[in-house]
């Protein structure tokens, strides 16, 4: 080694300039609640259980996106629909009963590819913080979209653009 390698200092130079290069880059970081970060199109987020243009419920309890879900993070039970709540329901059959475990759930996007009725999607908003383990467990009350008859200011809000049409 030469005297001035035995200093080390081109490698204290040499590192200085790299520190001094980062303080003109731009920082990532952003202002959360003013600014928000732009997710890509392919972003999986909070599910949504969808309702169709009457506002009835889309989903028939036919346990599909509980079978293709390979975290076991969904579970439902289904009923009959009564006399009178034809405008409630689509089907003759629903998910009396459905609840995600988001502390399971990986947003894999399986249940959405699996749901025949489009029934279930996953949405462009992510998850929000909880202190309490039972806040993670979203129930059908939790996860249905507002009804776009009687809210529909709501419904376009939570609807999104990532929303499968209607039909």
């Amino acid at each position: 080694m030469t005297f001035l390698e035995r200093l080390y200092l081109p490698a204290i130079f040499k590192g200085m300039a790299i520190t001094f290069s980062h303080i003109f880059k731009k920082t990532p970081t952003i202002s959360y609640p003013e600014q928000t970060r732009p997710f890509a199109k392919v972003f999986r987020g909070l599910h949504v259980l969808n309702r169709d243009e009457e506002g009835r419920e889309r989903c028939t309890a036919c346990g599909l996106c509980a079978l293709a879900c390979p975290a076991e993070a969904i579970t439902m039970e289904a009923a009959e629909r009564q006399r009178g709540e034809e405008n409630l329901y689509r089907e003759e059959k629903y998910a009396a009963k459905y609840e995600i475990n988001m502390l399971r759930c990986i947003f894999c996007g399986l249940c959405e590819e699996a749901c025949p009725k489009d029934a279930i999607y996953l949405s462009e908003t992510f998850a929000p913080a909880n202190y309490q383990r039972k806040g993670f467990i979203y129930s059908k009350e939790d996860l249905l979209i507002p009804n776009p008859l009687t809210q529909p200011e709501e419904y376009e809000k939570a609807k999104g653009e990532r929303a499968p049409a209607t039909h």
